[in-house]
């Protein structure tokens, strides 16, 4: 009972729409992933450069120290530029993608709904001597082979 209850949800994710909305989610999990590993990185690198550069202040007797802020202050501002456009590459990228795929599913499925029906529209119109459902022709009736 479970396993055909495990089998019938994962049949609906494979829906088109409940698929469509899945890839949304995971596209914007995909950018917010993104926006934070650039910030971090950025962050990282910044205090990467404020340390150098406070252990070469300290190495020099007469130079100021570095201030924290000078250096920080400006790599969160970059930071927080570079990630959101990083993060909206990824969603806009992701989201047309998924728009894409999405229409041509339903264009497909619409196209093979239409030949489906003009297959049984075509039987329909056909005379019963010319169909072979399982039968002989009346040309080959009475024939032996």
């Amino acid at each position: 009972m479970l396993i055909a209850a495990a089998r019938r949800r994962v049949a609906a994710w494979r829906q088109p729409h409940a698929a469509a909305r899945i890839a949304r989610a995971l596209w914007i999990a995909w950018a917010i992933i993104v926006w934070n590993v650039v910030f971090d990185r950025v962050i990282v690198v910044a205090g990467r450069n404020y340390v150098a550069a406070a252990s070469r202040a300290a190495d020099i007797p007469a130079a100021p120290f570095a201030n924290m802020d000078d250096w920080m202050r400006p790599a969160v501002a970059r930071g927080l530029w570079i990630a959101t456009a990083a993060g909206v590459a990824v969603l806009l990228t992701g989201l047309a993608a998924v728009e894409w795929a999405a229409r041509r599913s339903a264009r497909s499925a619409e196209s093979l709904a239409l030949q489906a029906q003009a297959e049984r529209l075509t039987l329909q119109a056909q005379p019963e001597h010319l169909t072979l459902r399982g039968k002989t022709s009346p040309a080959r009736q009475g024939k032996p082979r």
